[in-house]
């Protein structure tokens, strides 16, 4: 049955499935890898099996640099 004006719910789920298609990689694994404090970030780290943190924007990160953490993420 195909999407109409009259079914707005199934018009909403196809959007978001088309949205969610569209988040680059990258995008989730940063949403994995934020943290408010180091100490945080410094804890995560550890699980993933990097060392370091690294702060952007006001936020911490796991692993030394970007890229260690994107790897590490990937093979979570």
């Amino acid at each position: 049955m195909p999407c109409s004006r009259s079914d707005p719910g199934a018009a909403l789920a196809a959007l978001a499935l088309f949205c969610g298609l569209q988040v680059p990689g990258q995008a989730l694994a940063h949403a994995k890898g934020l943290y408010k404090t180091q100490a945080e970030a410094d804890q995560r780290a550890k699980q993933l099996g990097c060392r370091g943190t690294h702060q952007n924007n006001g936020l911490w990160f796991p692993c030394a640099d970007e890229a260690a953490l994107h790897r590490e993420l990937r093979q979570e």
